[in-house]
């Protein structure tokens, strides 16, 4: 049971992973009333007392991302005002994440910008899921969870594979190294890379495939597809380099575009992506696309938050 003294405000981002939420902690979503002015500024009223309430707001800061971020950062306020005790972000996609550093001169670290923001605007607390470097928490100074995904890719991976040694889980990059190595040694499975070189931005070629990938079934893992490009490319080098299949689990399907597109006339066999953020039309309808949710797990770290018990014992 949840804390008797939470609860659970959910913006307009993802109302359909919210509600999951709310099902999983059997208790009901905040009322409150989410409506734009003339010139579409956001505003928001909070229709039930909060005061000296834990609250959890859950948004997710996807497509239109900086309507969400206000949306976001608007609600926060709103229970600072009034008096909510403890109020926790709750973004199951962390937006700006990929802007984490300088690459180059005169450029933003735009997650370090969206951290002071909430941090200012008066969260006590954030709750996220893979975001895409682990660094992003120090941006933070107030605490951080960063739930993984991986226990529940792992779990989806053994119902649908009976014998998962002939796996190849596969890094489509060097800077997921460590990611994908997670996943395949709770699969006990091998690990392979793909070298590539990135032209400019959403734009990647693949160089190299490090490790041995013939005749075996090759699953790409992934933080963020985006634009599809790196998956779809990859998984031609893998079907080129001799592959008897590949598929992708990635966590956030932000899918931008003509990623759909690019899927559905790739080499992937399926790309299995969370409900970290809604569904589009296109999402939903395409065959090769499947999603699976985290509602259980987010809602798991949302109920030890409340309780004050640990988060890291989810991923032991």
């Amino acid at each position: 049971m949840a804390n008797r003294t939470m609860k659970l405000l959910a913006g307009n981002s993802n109302q359909t992973l919210a509600a999951a939420i709310a099902k999983v902690l059997d208790m009901p979503l905040t009322r409150a009333n989410f409506r734009r002015f003339s010139d579409n500024e956001v505003f928001v009223v909070i229709e039930e007392n909060v005061r000296g309430e834990d609250v959890f707001v859950i948004q997710s800061t996807s497509y239109p991302a900086n309507d969400n971020l206000m949306e976001l950062l608007i609600c926060i306020d709103a229970l600072t005002r009034a008096s909510a005790r403890r109020i926790t972000a709750v973004m199951p996609y962390f937006g700006y994440a990929r802007q984490d550093r300088k690459t180059g001169g005169r450029t933003p670290i735009s997650a370090k910008l969206v951290a002071n923001l909430i941090t200012r605007a008066g969260a006590d607390r954030v709750l996220t899921m893979d975001m895409h470097s682990g660094q992003i928490q120090g941006f933070f100074d107030i605490p951080t969870d960063n739930l993984l995904s991986t226990p529940l890719i792992a779990h989806d991976i053994k119902m649908l594979e009976r014998d998962t040694r002939k796996l190849v889980i596969v890094s489509p990059d060097v800077g997921g190294v460590v990611r994908a190595r997670t996943l395949a040694e709770r699969l006990d499975a091998d690990l392979a890379i793909v070298d590539k070189k990135r032209s400019a931005p959403g734009v990647s070629e693949v160089m190299n495939i490090i490790g041995e990938v013939k005749d075996r079934r090759c699953i790409l893992f992934d933080d963020i597809v985006d634009s599809a490009g790196t998956l779809c490319n990859a998984a031609a080098a893998l079907m080129k380099a001799g592959a008897a299949s590949a598929a992708a689990y990635v966590t956030h399907g932000v899918l931008s575009g003509a990623a759909v597109t690019r899927v559905t006339e790739s080499q992937l066999d399926a790309l299995v992506i969370t409900d970290s953020i809604e569904a589009t039309e296109a999402v939903t309808a395409c065959p090769k696309i499947r999603q699976i949710s985290c509602a259980n797990l987010i809602g798991e770290a949302i109920r030890r938050i409340a309780n004050e018990e640990s988060v890291s014992k989810l991923f032991d």
